[in-house]
C-alpha cells in the first residue's frame, strides 16, 4: 500500500483528501505545518507528498527543497488555492511532480498522484545502485502491474488492433498510435512495452499537451544542480529515467517546433546531454508517441517536422473509436465494472436492460475512457445488484431516448411515403418538427439553452414540444 503525507494547515481539507484516498487503498497521514511534515517524514517512508503552497511556518518552495535534499526518493505534488505560470515552472524545475490548483476535482487529483507514484518509482530506479538489480526489476514488473488496463475485445476491430501489438511488441521499432481522444493510446503504449524485451526496465510516460518551452529542455533531458538560476539539485530527464525501456509520449502533436528540433538530434542519435553538462550520456530507449492530430496534416502546414514524424513512424497503429467497435462496449462495461466494484467496495452484478441497449446506442464521444467513468459513477450510485438508467448522466439515457424516438419517426415517414393513402399535411409538418428538434439536440449534446436558442423559441417552448415527444425526463 503507497504511503502519502497531506501537509495542510486547514484541517477539514487534509480530513476530506485523507478520507478520500484512504477509500482508493492508499495509507495515508497527515501534518498542519513544515515541522510536524519533516518530524513525519524522519519517522516512515512516504511515497508521495501532497504540500499546500501557504502554510503557518513556511511555504511550499522551501518544503520541495527541503524534501528533495533530504528524502530524494519521496514524489511531491504542491497544492494551491491560485494560478501562477511562472511559480508552476518554477517548481517543477524544483523537482515538484506537478502543481494543482483549488479546487480540487478527485478524479484529477487520483489521476496526478498515480502518475507521479509511477514516475517517481522508475526515477528511483535509476539511483539504485548496480548491485540492486533483481529490486529494480521487481519495482518495474510492480509498475505494469498496477497501470496494465488493456482490455482485448472481440469484435474484429479489437483482433485486429491486438494483431499488430503483438506484431510490434518484440521488436525495437518506434511507433505512432493515433485516434481520436479517450480510445486508449497509453494503454496500447503499456500493453506493446509489457509483451517487448524490454517488459522489467521502467515505463514511463510524459504528456507533451502542456509541456511549454520553458520547462521542455528539463522534462526531456534533465539538468544538472546550479545550471540555472533555481537549479538547486540535479534533476534526471524522462529519456535517461527510460533508458532501458519505453518512453512514452503523450499529444505529441503539440510540440511546439523548437522542441522538435531539439528532439531530433536525441532520437537520431539515442545520446543526450543534461542542461549544464557536459557529459554526453548514451541511451537505449524504445520511444512510443501518441497523437490524436493528423501529423500529415500538420506537415503540410509547417507545424510538425518531417524528418521527426519519419524517425517516430516505424511503424503506426490506428485505434478505432469506440462506436466502431459495437459488441465491445459491453466487454469493455462489464472489465469496468469490476474494477469499480473493487475500487469502491461493492459488489453490483452487472446492467440492466434498459442500460446495455442505451450503452448500445449512445455514440460515446469521449470513447473508452468517457464509458469507464460513467460505469464507476453508476457503480457508486447503485444500491441493488443491477445498474437502473437513473444511475446514467441524463444526456446519455436521453440520447438513447431521442434515438429510439428518431427511428420511430423515420419509420413512420417511410411508412407514410409507401402507403396508398394521402399523405397528412399536419402528421407531415409534425415529423418534419420533431426530426428537427432531435438533431439540434444531438448537435448541442442536449444542452436546452442552446437548442431553443439555434431554433429560436424559448425554453419554455422547447420543454413543452419535448415533453409532447417524451424527451423531457
Amino acid at each position: 500500500m503507497k504511503k502519502i503525507l497531506i501537509v495542510d494547515d486547514e484541517i477539514n481539507i487534509g480530513l476530506l483528501l485523507s478520507k478520500f484516498l484512504t477509500r482508493n487503498s492508499f495509507s495515508v497521514e497527515t501534518a498542519t505545518n513544515g515541522n510536524s511534515a519533516m518530524d513525519h517524514l524522519s519517522k516512515q517512508k512516504f511515497d508521495l507528498v501532497l504540500c499546500d503552497y501557504r502554510l503557518e511556518d513556511t511555504d511550499g518552495k522551501e518544503m520541495l527543497i527541503k524534501i528533495k535534499d533530504n528524502y530524494p526518493s519521496t514524489g511531491v505534488i504542491i497544492i494551491t488555492g491560485y494560478s501562477d505560470i511562472k511559480l508552476a515552472v518554477e517548481l517543477i524545475k524544483l523537482g515538484a511532480y506537478d502543481y494543482i490548483t483549488k479546487p480540487l476535482y478527485p478524479d484529477e487529483i487520483l489521476n496526478t498522484i498515480n502518475k507521479a507514484i509511477e514516475t517517481q518509482i522508475a526515477l528511483n530506479a535509476v539511483y539504485e545502485p548496480v548491485v540492486s538489480t533483481n529490486k529494480k526489476e521487481k519495482s518495474a514488473k510492480k509498475v505494469e502491474a498496477e497501470t496494465g488496463e488493456f482490455v482485448v475485445g472481440q469484435s474484429s476491430a479489437s483482433r485486429d488492433l491486438m494483431k499488430q501489438i503483438m506484431l510490434v511488441a518484440p521488436t525495437s521499432y518506434s511507433v505512432i498510435l493515433t485516434g481520436e481522444s479517450g480510445t486508449g493510446k497509453e494503454s496500447v503504449a503499456k500493453t506493446i512495452h509489457l509483451n517487448s524485451p524490454r517488459k522489467d526496465k521502467p515505463f514511463v510516460a510524459m504528456d507533451c499537451g502542456s509541456l511549454t518551452k520553458e520547462l521542455a529542455g528539463s522534462e526531456f533531458f534533465g539538468h544538472e544542480k546550479g545550471s540555472f538560476t533555481g537549479a538547486l539539485y540535479t534533476k534526471i530527464g524522462h529519456f535517461e529515467m527510460a533508458n532501458g525501456g519505453t518512453l512514452f509520449l503523450d499529444e505529441v502533436g503539440n510540440l511546439s517546433y523548437e522542441i522538435q528540433a531539439a528532439l531530433l538530434r536525441t532520437v537520431q542519435e539515442r545520446k543526450i546531454k543534461r542542461i549544464g553538462s557536459t557529459k554526453e550520456l548514451d541511451l537505449d530507449v524504445r520511444i512510443i508517441v501518441a497523437t490524436n492530430e493528423n501529423l500529415g496534416d500538420s506537415i503540410q502546414k509547417g507545424r510538425f517536422r518531417e524528418d521527426l514524424f519519419h524517425r517516430f513512424n516505424e511503424f503506426s497503429i490506428h485505434l478505432p473509436p469506440i462506436s466502431q467497435r459495437g459488441k465491445d462496449i459491453m466487454v469493455f462495461a462489464n472489465t469496468f465494472l469490476g474494477t469499480a466494484n473493487e475500487e469502491l467496495s461493492r459488489n453490483v452484478q452487472g446492467f440492466s436492460e434498459e442500460v446495455e441497449e442505451c450503452f448500445l446506442t449512445y455514440n460515446w464521444p469521449g470513447n473508452v475512457r468517457e464509458l469507464k467513468n460513467v460505469v464507476r459513477r453508476a457503480t457508486l450510485l447503485t444500491e441493488g445488484e443491477e445498474i437502473q438508467l437513473k444511475a446514467l448522466p441524463l444526456e446519455i439515457s436521453t440520447y438513447a431516448k431521442a434515438t429510439a424516438i428518431e427511428n420511430a419517426v423515420e419509420n413512420s415517414i417511410v411508412r407514410s411515403a409507401t402507403s396508398n393513402k394521402p399523405r397528412d399535411l399536419k402528421n407531415a409538418a409534425l415529423e418534419a418538427e420533431y426530426e428537427a428538434i432531435l438533431n439540434v439536440l444531438k448537435e448541442v449534446n442536449f444542452n436546452k439553452t442552446k437548442a431553443a436558442k439555434i431554433l429560436n423559441i424559448d425554453r419554455k417552448t422547447l420543454y413543452n414540444k419535448m415533453k409532447a415527444i417524451d424527451l423531457d425526463n
